[in-house]
């Protein structure tokens, strides 16, 4: 789980044009005014300026803005002294105009002193008309030191920026947000296999079973029978009914589920899809990509360039020094993938996901149902296709010469250890393209989880490589070997949990699953016994690693635990390890048929963690894994079914990959795809994953919106967002981890479903 802020970054402290100061008004009663003077009527006191030529203008006040700035707090208008009460409701209204039109504001209620926190935020794209905008949030503070500020700067040419009826009103009604689910009929809005299971979840008041009817394209019906109660489902605080037409197996486009007089939106039953996305999953890390021009010919409408590459405004990664007081040397940190929505890349995030994808590739070398064709080369249209070596492999390539490059080197204190993360000095605003990136870069010290991800995932280069590339591959080897001794001498050196300003912290304060995870690649590529020694004494080896939240960047176990089971290897008791994956699925294949929505997740207490929908597809491969262990059908079914609940089969109706079924998420939080937020840029590329339903609805956009949610309704689809939508690069290759397995099985002719979920 990511843990970000971010900061309101439009500083009183900063601006020279400060008008005049008032004292503020104290909140008291309801409804009452927090923004002094918000209707302009003959003075601009006590609004502030900065780098804008502003005055008043037929009752506005209007901003002239300079073009050629990057970021949106390089240009703004407000007013501090704001109180705010926290739990109490707010209503924040303006209205506003630009000219030329299609210029977005950022307008924010924040902290007006040091950390600047954001408390509330909204970015509409302005028009010539002076429109009126109107938004509810709760306070999530006691300040008497809030600030107002509308954000206007990174324009490449000027624009003029009108303001009028600024209100902040205290005391008003907190706004009940009521999301829109559409047909209470919730299917798997892409498509299901033909040979496979079919399961639908039916919202309903009705507590006895009710008629279902399949209808296909031409609206005829083709399958029908009844639904099975189940009561309320603890997940969305819903009454459902489960239904199964998993016996109807002709394929077509546009079929309809109907119950209860609904009828639900369209799917396909078919393979073509997932064809589709298991190549878009793994299409969506080239345009990730840093360091590297983006060809417009290769993915259209994303062309772009090159970031962090030494070319203004950029400070570039090719001569990064470290955090003050950290080291005395700069590395060339060029490459590798932005880790999410920001310009951050992270030694920790980055190994778990090139670990998926390198075992993506190589299960199907090993697995029953593998295609080692399916990501193969030409397959990615990716600059590097067509130079013999499979394209999946060349987009892992990218992310590892990264990590390679943040090894520490020879002749430094703690040489062979990895630095955790390297980002920008500070959280840079929306939208920002990689090449606008003005901010000062900095390494953040090694850690021993960031090495032994360097080790793990340099371990499983060395023998996936070598067919490929014997020099990359023993160079991979040499720096695996080089990290794990690095981070035996230094077992417990963590991550600053406050390191947080400008990049996720990343913290992790116990690295027994990381030193499992790297000793059982070490071994697997190595054969020898010194490995084979640490994997059998680490408590990791038999602990219950399959848990709820199931595996991700803090809890590695798993990621030694399946190659142990998958890849040839002759590790004393390897059969109780294979014993293990497939008691792990077992459990999750409980926790699908408990769950009326079908998925292998039910966290402690209903508390979805932040990027949820992975965690599903995460505890879903490990189903996927029992299956190639076994060949029992049970959990193919268990696997292919566990895609339904990232494509629309949910509580909100929506499909959380981006171009996949008829309503998706296509806002995630990301810095350049910002088409909410500027309608140049565009949304994520097709088969994005977005982070899902999380509980803790850590950002201030969320908390607006989702304050008492229930489970799977903590998430929106607002690029404001980032604790529910964000997008990363450790998601997405759980999403093309499983993908590629259903497309794989879309091959077979035979095969069920494991009755109704």
């Amino acid at each position: 789980m990511k843990r970000r802020r971010t900061t309101l970054l439009c500083l009183a402290a900063l601006l020279g044009a400060a008008l005049t100061a008032l004292p503020a008004q104290q909140a008291g009663a309801d409804e009452v005014e927090q923004v002094r003077n918000g209707g302009f009527g003959t003075t601009a006191d006590p609004w502030w300026t900065s780098n804008v030529t502003a005055g008043l203008s037929d009752g506005r006040l209007c901003a002239d803005v300079p073009g050629g700035t990057v970021n949106r707090w390089d240009s703004a208008v407000g007013q501090d002294a704001i109180t705010l009460v926290k739990g109490s409701s707010y209503r924040f209204s303006f209205s506003a105009s630009g000219v030329p039109e299609g210029h977005a504001v950022r307008a924010v209620v924040g902290l007006g002193v040091s950390p600047y926190d954001t408390w509330y935020e909204a970015t509409p794209v302005l028009d010539g008309s002076g429109d009126a905008y109107t938004y509810t949030f709760t306070s999530p503070v006691d300040s008497t030191q809030g600030q107002v500020a509308f954000q206007v700067g990174g324009s490449a040419d000027p624009w003029r920026f009108c303001l009028d009826d600024v209100s902040l009103l205290g005391g008003v009604p907190p706004e009940v947000y009521r999301p829109d689910t559409g047909p209470r009929v919730r299917v798997n809005q892409v498509a299901y296999l033909p040979a496979g299971p079919k399961n639908a979840t039916l919202v309903t008041d009705a507590t006895a079973k009710l008629p279902w009817r399949l209808k296909n394209g031409a609206g005829k019906t083709v399958a029908h029978g009844w639904s099975v109660p189940r009561g309320t489902d603890a997940s969305s605080g819903q009454n459902v009914h489960s239904i199964d037409f998993g016996g109807y197996r002709t394929r077509g486009t546009g079929f309809t589920l109907v119950a209860d007089g609904e009828t639900s939106r369209p799917f396909d039953i078919g393979t073509a899809a997932y064809e589709r996305l298991r190549l878009d999953a793994v299409k969506y890390y080239y345009t990730q990509r840093s360091g590297i021009a983006i060809r417009d010919d290769l993915r259209p409408g994303y062309g772009r360039a090159a970031g962090h590459v030494d070319v203004a405004p950029n400070r570039g990664d090719s001569a990064v020094p470290c955090q003050p007081g950290v080291c005395d040397y700069t590395l060339d940190v060029t490459g590798g993938w932005y880790d999410a929505g920001d310009h951050g890349k992270y030694v920790v995030n980055g190994g778990i996901a090139t670990w998926e994808l390198l075992s993506t590739y190589e299960r199907s070398l090993l697995a029953r149902t593998g295609d080692p064709a399916g990501l193969g080369d030409g397959t990615l249209a990716i600059p590097e296709s067509g130079n013999r070596v499979p394209d999946i492999l060349d987009e892992a390539r990218w992310e590892l010469d990264f990590l390679l490059r943040m090894q520490v080197p020879d002749g430094q204190p703690l040489a062979g250890m990895a630095h955790h993360k390297i980002h920008d000095e500070r959280w840079t605003g929306l939208p920002l393209l990689p090449g606008d990136d003005p901010q000062k870069r900095e390494l953040h010290p090694p850690t021993t989880t960031a090495t032994l991800n360097l080790a793990a995932t340099a371990a499983q280069a060395a023998r996936l490589y070598r067919p490929y590339d014997k020099a990359f591959a023993a160079k991979a080897l040499a720096a695996a070997r080089k990290a794990f001794a690095a981070a035996l001498a230094h077992p417990q050196v963590y991550a600053d949990p406050n390191d947080g300003t400008g990049g996720g912290a990343y913290n992790d304060e116990d690295a027994t699953d990381e030193f499992y995870w790297a000793a059982a690649e070490l071994y697997l590529s190595t054969g020898e016994k010194q490995f084979a020694d640490r994997v059998l004494n680490s408590p990791a080896h038999t602990a219950d690693i399959f848990v709820p939240n199931g595996f991700d960047w803090s809890r590695t176990a798993a990621a030694g635990r399946l190659d142990l089971a998958t890849v040839p290897n002759r590790l004393p008791g390897r059969d109780k390890v294979r014993g293990s994956v497939v008691r792990g699925a077992d459990t999750y294949l409980a926790t699908l048929a408990a769950q009326p929505y079908g998925m292998p997740y039910a966290p402690d207490g209903n508390r979805y963690d932040w990027g949820s929908s992975h965690q599903v597809l995460n505890n879903a491969v490990v189903i996927a894994t029992a299956y190639d262990l076994t060949g029992a059908s049970k959990y193919r079914a268990g696997a292919v079914q566990s895609m339904d609940y990232v494509l629309g089969r949910n509580a909100l109706n929506v499909s959380y990959v981006t171009g996949y079924g008829e309503v998706n998420s296509h806002h995630q939080h990301s810095r350049w795809y910002a088409h909410e937020l500027d309608p140049n840029l565009p949304d994520p590329p097709p088969g994005t994953l977005a982070g899902g339903a999380n509980s803790g609805i850590q950002d201030p956009y969320a908390q607006g919106k989702l304050q008492g949610c229930v489970g799977q309704f903590c998430y929106i689809d607002d690029i404001q967002s980032w604790s529910t939508n964000e997008t990363a690069i450790n998601w997405n290759a759980a999403l093309a981890r499983l993908a590629d397995f259903v497309a794989d099985q879309g091959q077979r002719t035979s095969g069920g479903g494991p009755g109704a979920r």
